[in-house]
């Protein structure tokens, strides 16, 4: 009897060759998953003739099977978009993968749809690329959800702004004329009013109600520096806030800077601000330390006699926070400000 595996390699000893049956019970398990998809799965050859299509297809394109299979895949494609399709077989046939490409694609009824298309490349036995798998996912309803969040928010941001102008007209049309410390009490409010007010934007573009650290510095403290960013100098890891937390610490970045301007480095031209921070893991949690230096400035020869408003703000920024304090030191090169506290 000839040898079954004469001029080929030796199966390793106890390894337990596919059957037959086996491999055919395996296809047809997979074409059903295939088949049952909510998803539209298709395949298609390098000149972009489709030569699979399976129910999902039907349900979101509109054309059975029988009226897909053979015809060019750029039946899908709006006229606007038709130039998309060379680019894909261009990177199909160069073996690369397309994820989550969002695009527009035509029924059947002329009507578009927002799908999310990713395409990678089939190849045969000796490892040449015949053609190609798609996956097309319809993202209608998240897009509407998107573009329906994003007016809202554009309306709550422009609802925050009139805000601001009618709170600052309020209080401006209440004070008696002609009193610079009215005036200037006016000034402080409305400058804290509406540095809380820029970090609820902040807070308002993303669903997780959390803002990036450097984003909140920077929301805060660029009108201090004007057009001249170069003298705030931000370094630290990418570090997303809670929303309390952020609401405190930008009126307490917000207090800081508004005493730098009066007194401190920023009332120098030469002054310059360095905030920098630093990310600990410990115990499944984060240690976070974030420390404001000024330098450049009008050396501190005494600390105030006594704290305003401001200094409590500071004082107490993160007092609601895990292990949250803030301690200021008034050192002779400049300003030294230094929060801690844990994030889970």
């Amino acid at each position: 009897m000839a040898d079954p595996f004469q001029g080929r390699e030796s199966p390793t000893p106890g390894m337990r060759l596919p059957a037959l049956e086996d491999v055919t019970e395996t296809q047809q398990f997979l074409a059903a998953i295939v088949e049952s998809s909510d998803d539209a799965i298709l395949s298609k050859n390098l000149d972009g003739i489709i030569t699979s299509w399976n129910r999902g297809c039907e349900r979101i394109f509109g054309y059975n099977a029988e009226e897909a299979i053979g015809r060019s895949i750029t039946m899908l494609i709006p006229q606007d978009r038709q130039d998309e399709e060379p680019m894909i077989l261009a990177r199909l046939r160069r073996g690369e993968k397309i994820d989550h490409y969002e695009t527009v694609r035509r029924r059947k009824d002329g009507g578009l749809i927002d799908v999310s298309l990713t395409v990678s490349p089939i190849r045969d036995q000796s490892g040449t690329i015949v053609g190609a798998s798609k996956v097309a996912r319809d993202i209608s309803e998240r897009k509407r959800f998107d573009e329906k969040q994003a007016l809202l928010l554009g309306e709550m941001r422009h609802r925050v702004k009139n805000l601001s102008t009618v709170i600052e007209a309020l209080a401006r049309q209440s004070t008696p004329r002609h009193e610079p410390a009215v005036d200037a009490f006016v000034d402080a409010f409305m400058g804290r009013v509406r540095a809380l007010l820029s970090t609820g934007e902040l807070l308002l573009e993303t669903p997780a109600r959390s803002v990036l650290l450097k984003q909140l510095i920077e929301k805060v403290l660029l009108p201090f520096v004007e057009t001249n960013s170069e003298r705030l100098i931000l370094e630290g890891p990418t570090l997303l806030l809670p929303e309390r937390t952020a609401g405190n610490l930008g009126l307490a970045l917000h207090e800081l800077a508004t005493n730098a301007l009066k007194y401190g480095a920023l009332k120098s031209p030469k002054g310059r601000v360095h905030v920098t921070w630093t990310v600990e893991p410990v115990e499944g949690s984060r240690r976070v330390a974030i420390d404001w230096r000024e330098t450049g400035g009008e050396p501190i020869t005494s600390a105030p006699e006594r704290s305003g408003f401001g200094s409590r703000v500071i004082a107490t920024a993160l007092a609601g926070d895990r292990d949250g304090a803030s301690e200021v030191h008034f050192e002779r090169g400049g300003l030294h400000c230094h929060f801690r506290l844990t994030l889970p």
